[in-house]
C-alpha cells in the first residue's frame, strides 16, 4: 500500500488551519462594524429628534402645562407678579360651568364651526371640481382665490367690518341699490354671528380649496373614462367616484378647519367683540376676555375655558384617529 496516501499533505493541512483561523479573524473584522453601525444610527437619530424634542416642550409641553396650573389656582395681578396663588382645585371650572355665558358661548361656538366647517368645505370641494376642468385662466383664477388665505387676518377682519358697517357699508349699499333695507350687520344680536360667520367662511374657503384641489389631481382619469362608459353622468361620476376616493383627504381637511375654528378668535374680536349683549361670544373670545379683557382678570377661570377648548379638540381629535384605523382594517 502505498504510504504517501495516509499521510496528510502539510501544506493542505497549513492551509486548511490558516483558512480555519483566518475565518473567525474575518468574522471577527466584519462583526465590529455591524455592532457600531447601530450604535452611530442611533446617535443619529437622537441627533435628529433632539430639537424637535426641544420644540415640542417649550412651545407646547410647557404653555400646557402653565395654563393648568393657572386653571386650578386662584391668580390675581399681585400673585400673577410673586407666584404665591392659592391652590384652588377643580373651582375655577365649576365657577366657569356655573357662569350664565357658558352655555351661550358654547352653543355659539358650536354654529359657528358647524357652519364654517360646511360652507368652507362645500364650496371649496365645489371650486375644486370646477378648476379640474381645464380651461384658459384656470391658474390665475386659482391664484386669486388665494387671496383671502395670504391676507392678514386683522385685513381680513377689518375690511368685513368696513363692509357690513351699517351706515356706510358695500353690503347695505347694495342691499339698498336693489330696494332692500339696511341690516345691522355687527351691531344686531340676530346678525352679529352671522357676520363673523360669513367672514370667516371667506377666509377659509381658499385652504379647502388648495388640499382638495391637490386630492383630486391624486384620483386615475381612467375611473371617470370606465365610468362615463358604463354610461354613468357628471352626478354620478361625482357621487361614485371622486367624493369616495376623497374621502382621506376631506377628513384630514375638516380635522384641521375644525381645530382652527375653534380657536378663532381675532376675526371676532375685531369685528363684534362678542357683542352686541354676548351674541357672538364663543369660548375663545370669552377666554381671552376673562384673562385679559377685564379691569379685573380672572387668570384661571379664563385659562379653564381654554382647557376646555383643548379637550373638545382633542376629543374631535381621538374620534379621527379611531375612524382612520377603522378605514383601514376594513
Amino acid at each position: 500500500m502505498n504510504d504517501t496516501a495516509r499521510i496528510p499533505d502539510s501544506r493542505s493541512v497549513r492551509d486548511g488551519d490558516g483558512a480555519a483561523a483566518a475565518a473567525p479573524s474575518r468574522e471577527r473584522a466584519d462583526a465590529g462594524p455591524t455592532r457600531s453601525r447601530p450604535r452611530s444610527q442611533q446617535w443619529a437619530a437622537w441627533g435628529f429628534l433632539t430639537p424637535v424634542v426641544i420644540y415640542l416642550g417649550v412651545f407646547y409641553a410647557y404653555p400646557l402645562y402653565r395654563n393648568l396650573d393657572l386653571s386650578l389656582r386662584d391668580y390675581t395681578v399681585r400673585s400673577f407678579v410673586d407666584g404665591n396663588a392659592a391652590f384652588t382645585g377643580s373651582a375655577n371650572y365649576r365657577a366657569v360651568l356655573d357662569d350664565p355665558t357658558f352655555l351661550p358661548a358654547l352653543l355659539h361656538t358650536v354654529v359657528f364651526t358647524a357652519a364654517s366647517l360646511l360652507l368652507q368645505y362645500g364650496i371649496g370641494l365645489a371650486l375644486a371640481v370646477f378648476f379640474t376642468q381645464h380651461f384658459r385662466l384656470a391658474a390665475t383664477l386659482r391664484a386669486v382665490f388665494l387671496v383671502p388665505w395670504l391676507l392678514p387676518l386683522i385685513v381680513s377682519a377689518s375690511t368685513w367690518s368696513w363692509m357690513l358697517n351699517s351706515d356706510s357699508g358695500l353690503v347695505n349699499a347694495v342691499l339698498h341699490a336693489i330696494g332692500i333695507g339696511p341690516v345691522n350687520w355687527l351691531t344686531s344680536p340676530s346678525w352679529s354671528l352671522a357676520s363673523v360667520v360669513i367672514a370667516n367662511i371667506w377666509i377659509g374657503i381658499p385652504f379647502n380649496l388648495v388640499v382638495l384641489y391637490s386630492g383630486l389631481q391624486g384620483i386615475p382619469a381612467s375611473l371617470y373614462e370606465a365610468a362615463a362608459l358604463d354610461g354613468a353622468n357628471a352626478w354620478q361620476r361625482f357621487r361614485h367616484v371622486t367624493f369616495p376616493l376623497l374621502r382621506p383627504v376631506s377628513a384630514i381637511t375638516l380635522l384641521l378647519g375644525l381645530v382652527y375654528t375653534l380657536k378663532v378668535f381675532d376675526i371676532i374680536w375685531i369685528m363684534t367683540r362678542g357683542g352686541p349683549v354676548n351674541s357672538s361670544t364663543t369660548l375663545a373670545t370669552w377666554s381671552y376676555r376673562l384673562g385679559f379683557g377685564n379691569a379685573l382678570p380672572a387668570f384661571g377661570r379664563g385659562a379653564a375655558v381654554g382647557n376646555l377648548l383643548v379637550l373638545i379638540a382633542l376629543g374631535f381629535g381621538l374620534v379621527y384617529i379611531r375612524v382612520q384605523r377603522k378605514q383601514q382594517t376594513s
